[in-house]
């Protein structure tokens, strides 16, 4: 799927791809759903994910934490200046130690509570997505806040391009669970 450059667009890809995974979870194998996911013997799944996230209950918290990250910085923002996205202490060359802190955080949530809690964010998410129109999303500098970037990349991020990528780590769990 190409990169959405409106807000039609990026309303599909979200909406896509979240069914997407929701499919993907709700025909999940016995051995899938059991099975903790190891990519130690794949030489090309070298990303720190692939070694952090050890099932199902994994990805998705990580998928809701970054959500609440976007929600959070739009509650927040200030207008007239620019304001980080990621959280006190952290940068973008520093935040594989926030999603380890992230993973840490969620170890006591279930499957169940950690699916609860990413419809109810991707919910939250698509509805603040309804308030912009396609120039506010997708002009780069229309809001100060953001700094050079676009509010609808965000977006993308925290959506599409995230549930993607949860798509790919579990049909790579599911071709380990083949073999």
């Amino acid at each position: 799927m190409a990169k959405p450059k409106t807000k039609a667009e990026l309303i599909e890809a979200a909406t896509t791809n979240y069914e997407n995974l929701l499919e993907m979870i709700a025909n999940r194998t016995e051995e899938e759903k059991s099975r903790e996911y190891d990519f130690s013997g794949d030489e090309g799944k070298k990303e720190a994910h692939w070694q952090r996230d050890r099932n199902l209950r994994d990805v998705l918290m990580h998928l809701y934490e970054w959500q609440q990250l976007l929600l959070n910085w739009l509650k927040n923002r200030d207008d007239d200046k620019s304001r980080p996205f990621l959280p006190e202490g952290y940068n973008w060359r520093t935040y594989g130690a926030m999603n380890v802190a992230f993973w840490e955080k969620n170890q006591d949530v279930s499957e169940e509570e950690a699916l609860r809690r990413l419809e109810e964010s991707h919910h939250q998410v698509m509805r603040a997505l309804e308030t912009f129109s396609d120039e506010e999303l997708f002009t780069k500098g229309f809001y100060p806040w953001v700094g050079g970037s676009s509010i609808g990349g965000y977006f993308i991020s925290n959506t599409s391009s995230h549930y993607a990528w949860a798509i790919k780590k579990m049909k790579a769990h599911k071709k380990n669970c083949r073999h």
